[in-house]
């Protein structure tokens, strides 16, 4: 028998922990709960006046509304957090390939608008596996925002545009979105508009990265800061090649670069577990990893992500 006692406390400890920790910094979504528990393997973040649960099960498909595994779990969840039970959402997450996570997963469309730090975010708990913000960037996105000021900015794989909301609203001049998905770019362009950032200056291109890397080196398209945060592999039939973070991260950085104005600045994450720089490129770029600065303290049970800051050296 499960020890629903046990989830229970910890819960209205993180809860209350994590409502004060976020109500200080202005911040409306965070993870209150990250697989603390063994016999209870979830991440449960709030988003708001909802709660967003994910169950990692090693080998099972994606299922929305499998809480019936844990038929006590819906009730308690919303008891702790004190919200009505139909704002409680349940996901089951494997170890992903290709596309998975950002295929719809369910009917509903119900969009909800966010806070952090100053700025709003539409996302979706029910229709995607992920919800459109990624909240373990919260960091690196500030990051970001703190050297947007005048700069040219670039966002590759930018899903729905969080770091093109932060790039521009701490003063990039302009700005280049690049998504292969319709949908997410349609998704980033309303987060502009949102925040009533939008404008000329800020395009949106459907594009596959690899390819769109090469075309703006022919056109010798330049940058001052850059986020690129590929996924781990993508086989999506839109791309001209299978993406692979692993052995394809070299290219995609050296594309990069090519871009970078003298003194511009690319940051580069992943999630892949066990994922290794390679050392040559690490050399020969100065690239200095900074996932300590980058994971916010809510995501320190399980880190999430690993980030690399590479700077192009200034001309002599």
């Amino acid at each position: 028998m499960k020890d629903y006692d046990a989830l229970r406390n910890r819960l209205r400890k993180n809860l209350k922990h994590w409502r004060k920790w976020a109500r200080r910094r202005g911040i409306q979504c965070f993870r209150v709960y990250d697989r603390d528990i063994p016999e209870f393997p979830f991440a449960i973040d709030l988003y708001g006046d909802h709660l967003h649960a994910q169950e990692f099960r090693a080998g099972w498909k994606e299922t929305q509304g499998d809480e019936d595994s844990y038929p006590r779990l819906s009730e308690l969840l919303s008891e702790c957090a004190q919200l009505p039970s139909e704002h409680v959402v349940f996901k089951t997450r494997q170890r992903q390939r290709g596309q998975s996570q950002y295929e719809k997963q369910g009917e509903r469309t119900d969009d909800l608008i966010v806070e952090e730090n100053g700025l709003r975010f539409i996302v979706n708990l029910h229709a995607y596996l992920d919800t459109g913000l990624f909240l373990d960037h919260r960091e690196t996105r500030a990051m970001v925002a703190a050297r947007a000021r005048g700069a040219r900015f670039l966002n590759l794989f930018a899903y729905t545009g969080s770091f093109t909301v932060y790039a521009v609203a701490g003063g990039a001049c302009n700005s280049v979105t690049v998504d292969l998905s319709n949908t997410y770019q349609a998704w980033s362009r309303r987060n502009l508009e949102l925040n009533a950032l939008d404008g000329p200056n800020h395009r949106f291109i459907r594009a596959d990265v690899f390819q769109y890397l090469d075309d703006a080196a022919r056109a010798r398209e330049r940058f001052d800061l850059i986020v690129m945060d590929p996924p781990s592999f993508s086989n999506s039939k839109r791309m001209e090649e299978v993406l692979d973070v692993q052995r394809d991260h070299g290219r995609l950085i050296e594309g990069c670069l090519e871009l970078l104005a003298p003194g511009g600045e690319l940051f580069f994450s992943n999630n892949l577990r066990g994922f290794r720089f390679d050392e040559v490129l690490a050399k020969r770029t100065g690239a200095t990893e900074i996932t300590g600065q980058t994971v916010p303290e809510d995501f320190q049970r399980h880190r999430p992500h690993r980030c690399w800051r590479i700077q192009r050296k200034e001309r002599p």
